[in-house]
């Protein structure tokens, strides 16, 4: 007798199948199964089967869905038992008696047969024979659905996509299409299968096809998520346009299967135009001799810029030291894969700190990271920079390292540090992120690179963030006043910061309670009271202060004003304020991309500078 999870929950002898019925019961055994082998707490389970409504009798209930199990188990002679365990229950089964464990099983041995491609293929496509249809579609708990069976779906579909690669590298174009098209129509946002279509299109010799199905992909990107195709599918895209050899296929990235990163054979080196999406995976794509510039931008000042040409002059300095893991971090999956760059508090340290974490084993000499400003915010001079990373270079081991200049002032701050690519004797130096609340264009256009602004978290990722740091528990207790309290930040990853560094201090604060506290005045409790310099006027404070007093007086004459004046024709009775203006702006990142028109100004920037406004002109009466 085995069970059956890959599909319709059923239990199976032989050739005969029993499904169970939708009940309480069924979620109970599906929620067990999932956790096979380890002890499963009773307030997941209650969770599991009644949702986040429970019924006060919910504990004895469960015991009663328990003995129910047991009994249906002995019914068709499971011998399976299902265990009273410390603070919850546990099922213990072996691969052959839960399907997925047996999948599971089946893709791990085929990871050790990468050297025989077609061993490998069909290890692959016997463990994907093991999934019966629809996940769990008789199975009626939100939970698992939400949480369960994506992650699920997941590690299938890295198992077809490695079995298309597969096919590709092995010259069998034609029956990885007949996976693809199916993949590509059932999951039109994974952009993966639509590149190895694409190709498998184009090695087919149906190169109006491949085109079409490109124009087909950016259409739906486009139009559905507001994004463009990755940098892998334009390069793909470029080369059919151009009617270039792709050479030997096969995958380029790492494979992960139930967080077990297996290493596989890149089908061809990467270079520069890689490095962003390499990055993503971990891989040490910026690693690469004479890889561009990089530079995030935010809509709030901020930029990050990655280069690996540069190499730093022989001087000496302070506040470097190894670079952070950053605590919680959530979201910002795609512009990961790119590097970026944003606002003041709009999280470029922490994802040039998170991106340079991925990375660290391509590293060996270390990774530092170069606070670019003093602590009063006065910017360091190069020398000083150049003088304190030779120092902390020299104390390194052998290999590459790799620079994370934090803050940067102005392009002019660290290009000195920079040697241009292609100098003589210069070499490949350290790889470089640079993070900067201004856009750096200068800097691109001496030293190469693409550039994109961060802008605030999405509904979901501040959701996110929330279930990060405060807890599943707590945060899904109530659904509807977290995503109030996330609303009220304004999705400003600061703000959300320093709201669960609040929350977590009060465990008791019913969070409904803090939207309402909250929603009263944000920008005055919107502060640490132990440490006044965490707070979101603080951090506003010290963005506006580094601005020319002539563009912070027309800040605070557009923050004040109403939204026309961000328009080109401006109100009727001013008219604009001038592009040029506007535009400095948008590049120290107090203007974020609108709608409406083509800027705008964050709710909380806003209001602070009209807060600030009121309490000056009250001074002012006074006197």
């Amino acid at each position: 007798m085995r069970f059956q999870l890959l599909g319709p929950l059923a239990l199976a002898d032989g050739p005969d199948t029993v499904v169970l019925q939708p009940s309480k019961p069924a979620n109970l055994l599906a929620a067990l199964l999932l956790h096979a082998n380890s002890p499963v707490s009773a307030e997941y389970l209650q969770r599991a089967v009644w949702g986040e409504e429970q019924p006060a009798t919910a504990r004895a209930a469960l015991q009663t869905c328990v003995l129910r199990l047991r009994r249906l188990f002995s019914k068709h002679g499971v011998t399976t038992s299902i265990e009273a365990v410390p603070g919850g229950y546990r099922i213990t089964a072996a691969p052959p008696a839960l399907d997925l464990l047996g999948f599971r099983d089946r893709v791990r041995r085929a990871a050790g047969l990468d050297r025989d491609p077609e061993a490998e293929l069909c290890a692959l496509r016997d463990a994907l024979s093991l999934w019966q249809g629809s996940l769990l579609a008789n199975v009626r708990s939100v939970v698992l659905h939400r949480d369960e069976v994506p992650r699920l779906a997941e590690e299938r579909l890295r198992a077809v996509e490695r079995v298309c690669d597969l096919l590709l590298g092995l010259g069998r174009c034609g029956e990885a299409l007949v996976d693809l098209w199916t993949a590509t129509r059932v999951h039109p946002g994974h952009e993966r299968f639509h590149e190895q279509l694409i190709e498998a299109l184009y090695r087919s010799g149906r190169q109006s096809q491949a085109l079409a199905e490109y124009r087909r992909v950016k259409g739906f990107l486009l139009e559905e998520l507001g994004v463009d195709p990755s940098p892998s599918l334009r390069r793909l895209e470029l080369s059919i346009l151009r009617g270039e050899d792709l050479g030997p296929a096969g995958p380029a990235a790492a494979r992960v299967i139930r967080g077990e990163t297996v290493p596989l054979p890149a089908a061809r080196p990467i270079t520069a135009p890689d490095a962003a999406s390499a990055t993503a995976h971990g891989a040490a794509s910026a690693t690469a001799p004479g890889a561009p510039l990089v530079t995030a931008q935010g809509a709030t000042p901020v930029a990050a810029a990655v280069t690996a040409a540069g190499t730093f002059a022989p001087v000496a300095a302070s506040r470097v030291g190894p670079v952070p893991a950053v605590p919680h971090f959530t979201g910002r999956a795609a512009e990961a894969a790119v590097l970026v760059s944003g606002a003041p508090g709009i999280g470029k340290s922490a994802l040039a700190q998170h991106v340079a974490r991925l990375v660290r084993d391509a590293f060996p000499a270390g990774q530092l990271l170069v606070r670019m400003t003093r602590a009063d915010g006065e910017p360091r001079p190069a020398e000083e920079v150049a003088a304190d990373v030779a120092a902390a270079l020299g104390a390194s081991g052998d290999g590459r390292a790799l620079l994370i200049l934090d803050d940067v002032v102005d392009a002019d701050q660290v290009r000195p540090l920079l040697t241009p690519k292609g100098e003589a004797g210069a070499g490949p130096g350290p790889a470089v992120v640079v993070t900067s609340r201004m856009g750096l264009g200068g800097l691109i256009a001496t030293h190469g690179g693409w550039v994109q602004r961060l802008s605030t978290f999405t509904e979901a990722e501040s959701y996110a963030l929330l279930l990060t740091a405060l807890g599943a528990e707590r945060v899904e207790a109530e659904p509807r006043a977290a995503h109030r309290l996330a609303a009220v930040c304004g999705h400003f990853p600061a703000a959300l910061r320093i709201l669960t560094a609040r929350l977590l201090t009060r465990p008791g604060l019913r969070l409904a309670d803090a939207a309402d506290w909250l929603g009263d005045d944000p920008l005055a409790r919107l502060t640490l009271t132990d440490s006044p310099d965490h707070s979101v006027t603080g951090l506003f404070d010290r963005a506006l202060g580094r601005l020319d007093p002539r563009l912070s007086e027309a800040f605070t004459h557009l923050a004040q004003g109403p939204p026309a004046l961000l328009d080109d024709r401006g109100p009727e009775d001013e008219g604009p304020v001038t592009e040029a203006v506007r535009e400095q702006l948008a590049d120290a990142g107090l203007l974020e991309d609108g709608p409406p028109g083509p800027y705008r100004i964050h709710d909380l920037l806003r209001a602070h500078v009209r807060r600030t406004a009121r309490i000056r002109d009250r001074r002012t009466e006074k006197v």
